[in-house]
């Protein structure tokens, strides 16, 4: 049994022998099993893995297969085991091919390849060839630069090279001229902005160095899984994590092969589910890789009841820079963000589809057909709906499907809603298809499946996410930024369910897909308790940001959703360099979409707002007003930090620390969360904790102290993992919320694992203090033992205890009964 997992990002720069470094401190952390980035071989130089181009092997740069073992051994002999990340869903499409052994015989040798079947690829779109947008102009601009190499291939055969990129050569053909040779190959070149409209092979999300591969089909399943089965069936590996199931074609299909071959093994899936959506109850896992949990969990330290004010303020702040928000709400701008993405980055996705629904019912014109399916996916409330050609559907997935179809519709003429109606059915596998077209009909099903995710994630992740900034902390995935906050009752029923469903599920607060890192995040919660405020703080910025820009060099205006996230991104992640947050605003306004993008940058645009930034550091009045405001609200921030991480480690589930967020976790989106961690130094913290002389005095976090907050997370993070280590089967047990009674009792949480220990947090700090903290408030424990804090070391009697005596060191508590007691 799992008892926590703990995220290791590996690079060529940290690979297996220094994981292996790790162990001692990751044992005395508390840590039961280190939990690795991908293993198998990549492209070289890649920081993160998910670009596998072999899976025969394990990864060179990281310490090959000789490495990996040593490294196991390591972790083993400190009582580590280890989960991996898996990548079924694609692998890499490299510039030099050759690295991609399946992929060079495609494209060698078309259909007639062995490893034809490997790769999702409409073969009749494109005249039996498969587009390949490398190019970084038009072909007739690129001639110039093609060239044929001799002795270049594999076995020496000629290669075709443009600058990086190697590409094989049908045999015979090397002694046409260029035009002809390339008219000749199984696929065509072409610039790299065609991959919007042209592609015809289905990649990951629009990125056309990834290509979907098609391991429903059970050898392509067994060749992809070898090296990761024989890990697990040697005992080398406990648990493994899925990456992007939802890409899959049959992601329940895929899940039991997976657990068939492993003999069950531990396997969470990264599912993104909406906040009202549930795991397919059929999937062969244990669960999810904890983004639900990270939505209840950050919405408890959330006050709901703040929403309107902070929503009043964000139309203000938009008004005053020269726009109006008032009438927007998030799934409005996610709306429109998925129909742009519909219509412009996954077009030859929806192309596909389009052609495929045409061939079901030939009597529709393309052009409708490809309007309504936009609408539909503009308006699909989850990343997929799973239904089975030849099933029935889920009545979790119909009714996503209406819910798509009924908004497609009130977007639509009148002449089309009859249409939206009939590829709801089709995508229900309930539409009856022209004769000989059975098998499409089937594909239709499967193929919509794929594409609703990658619309949403697209749009609602990497563009409305960046487009809308009431309170940025709430636009991570699987969180509704139009929802603001969890009762306590709520939080709950939802931990009552995992322990009831899925026990074993992961949970988390920050992992390297999150885009701020948890403590970011707990501080921005606080201007949700204190909204006037921050919006006064941030028009007093703004102010002196116009006047500071009127004498820069650049005139050009800041959207007002790109200034808002700037202010909340400077207090979250405060202190900040220029650097790093250049880094992140340059990565954030592109993924916007809206005055620049990756594919059609704005110069002048990204150096008005990098200039903004630039200038808030550099100011002193701005800066020192930050840092001001920032160290007001550290001490709630801490509040808020310390609470939920306890409650994401000792509710149902089994808990995962990101790299480093043992400690204050103030990064935000890769790469700036893969940032190397000081494990020296985080190590020598743990032993100061350990012999008492890095005491935290309850002063020094009440002002706001950096080091003491340091430490007392820490010391949070470690005390609660070595309980769980030591006493698994009380966190694998029942669970009962615990309910205060007294003036306060809505800022208090708690919870009893397995009837023994019980968490104990503190909620909406600000609120708490302005009413003149707990006073009359108490916390019933169970009579008849005693109850030892393993934070603080304080022991309680049972019965009503003040939970001001309950917080007296630390804002939260974690309660053991006492030997005898």
């Amino acid at each position: 049994m799992l008892g926590s997992t703990y995220r290791l990002q590996l690079t060529p720069e940290f690979g297996f022998a220094a994981a292996a470094e790790a162990a001692n401190y990751l044992a005395d952390l508390g840590i039961s099993h280190a939990y690795l980035s991908p293993v198998l071989e990549a492209v070289p130089g890649s920081p993160h893995g998910y670009d596998v181009t072999d899976h025969a092997r394990i990864r060179g740069e990281l310490g090959g297969a000789e490495g990996f073992r040593a490294m196991a051994e390591r972790l083993r002999a400190s009582g580590l085991g280890i989960v991996l990340d898996i990548v079924p869903n694609h692998m890499a499409v490299p510039a030099d091919l050759r690295q991609n052994r399946q992929l060079w015989s495609v494209l060698r040798e078309g259909r007639g390849s062995p490893y034809a079947t490997w790769f999702d690829i409409d073969w009749a779109a494109q005249d039996d060839r498969m587009v390949l947008p490398i190019l970084g102009a038009p072909l007739e601009s690129c001639l110039g630069e093609l060239r044929v190499e001799p002795n270049g291939g594999p076995d020496g055969e000629p290669v075709l090279r443009y600058f990086d990129h190697v590409l094989p050569l049908l045999p015979g053909t090397t002694r046409l001229p260029l035009r002809g040779l390339l008219e000749a190959q199984h696929y065509r070149v072409t610039w790299w902005r065609d991959a919007t409209t042209e592609l015809n092979w289905r990649r990951f999300f629009d990125i056309a160095t990834l290509i979907g591969i098609r391991v429903e089909d059970p050898a392509v399943f067994e060749a992809t899984h070898e090296v990761i089965v024989r890990l697990v069936t040697e005992g080398l590996v406990d648990g493994l994590r899925v990456d992007h199931p939802d890409g899959l074609a049959d992601p329940r299909g895929y899940l039991s092969r997976l657990a068939e071959a492993t003999g069950r093994a531990w396997v969470v899936a990264e599912k993104i589910l909406a906040p009202q959506e549930a795991l397919p109850a059929d999937w062969a896992c244990a669960g999810t890789t904890g983004y639900d949990a990270l939505r209840v969990v950050d919405g408890l330290f959330l006050d709901p009841a703040a929403g309107d004010i902070l929503g009043a303020e964000y139309t203000r702040f938009c008004r005053i820079s020269g726009d109006d928000c008032s009438a927007r709400r998030f799934a409005d701008v996610a709306a429109e963000a998925k129909r742009e993405i519909a219509g412009g980055p996954l077009a030859a996705e929806v192309a596909r589809l389009a052609r495929i629904l045409c061939s079901v019912a030939p009597e529709t014109p393309a052009e409708d057909v490809h309007a309504v399916l936009t609408e539909v996916l503009a308006a699909f409330p989850v990343y997929r709906a799973y239904v089975h050609p030849g099933e029935p559907p889920p009545a979790a997935a119909a009714a996503a499907i209406r819910e798509a179809v009924d908004g497609a519709r009130r977007h639509l003429p009148r002449r089309l809603r009859g249409l939206a109606a009939d590829l709801g059915a089709a995508a229900l596998g309930q539409q009856r298809p022209v004769s000989g077209a059975a098998g499409r009909a089937g594909e239709f099903v499967v193929r919509f499946q794929q594409t609703t995710g990658p619309v949403q994630a697209k749009g609602v992740e990497d563009t409305a996410g960046y487009r809308w900034s009431r309170l940025v902390s709430l636009n991570e995935v699987g969180c509704d930024p139009d929802w603001l906050g969890t009762e306590p009752a709520e939080f709950h029923a939802t931990a009552a369910r995992l322990a009831a469903d899925w026990p074993h599920t992961m949970t988390t607060l920050s992992t390297h897909d999150t885009k701020r890192q948890e403590d970011v995040r707990a501080r921005l919660a606080v201007l949700a308790e204190m909204p006037e405020e921050w919006g006064r703080r941030a028009r007093q910025w703004h102010e002196r940001a116009v006047t500071l820009r009127f004498f820069g060099a650049v005139a050009a205006a800041v959207d007002p959703d790109t200034e808002y996230l700037i202010w909340q991104t400077l207090v979250g992640a405060w202190p900040i360099g220029t650097e790093r947050l250049a880094a992140y605003l340059t990565k954030a306004i592109r993924e916007a979409k809206r005055r620049t993008s990756w594919i059609s940058p704005d110069q002048e645009y990204e150096a008005a707002v990098l200039g903004l930034a630039a200038r808030a550091l550099d100011d002193p009045r701005v800066a020192e007003s930050i840092a001001g405001f920032v160290a007001e609200i550290a001490a709630d921030a801490v509040v808020n930090s310390l609470g939920a991480k306890l409650v994401q480690l000792t509710m149902p589930g089994v808990p995962d620390v990101y790299q480093g967020c043992e400690e204050p976790a103030l990064s935000l989106v890769d790469p700036d969360n893969r940032r190397a961690i000081d494990y020296p130094r985080i190590r020598r913290d743990l032993m100061d904790l350990d012999t008492g002389s890095g005491a935290i005095r309850p002063a020094d976090l009440e002002g706001g102290d950096f080091a003491a907050f340091r430490r007392a997370k820490l010391l949070v993070a470690s005390r609660a993992l070595r309980l769980r280590r030591a006493r698994p089967e009380w966190f694998a047990g029942s669970y009962r919320p615990l309910w205060a009674s007294g003036s306060a009792s809505a800022h208090v949480v708690a919870f009893q694992r397995d009837e023994r220990p019980i968490t104990v947090v503190t909620r909406l700090p600000v609120g708490l203090r302005r009413r003149g903290g707990w006073q009359d408030t108490t916390l019933p424990l169970p009579a008849g033992t005693a109850w030892a804090d393993v934070l603080s070391g304080t022991v309680h009697r049972g019965g009503a205890v003040p939970v001001t005596e309950l917080t007296g060191g630390l804002p939260v508590a974690l309660l053991v009964p006492t030997p005898g007691g």
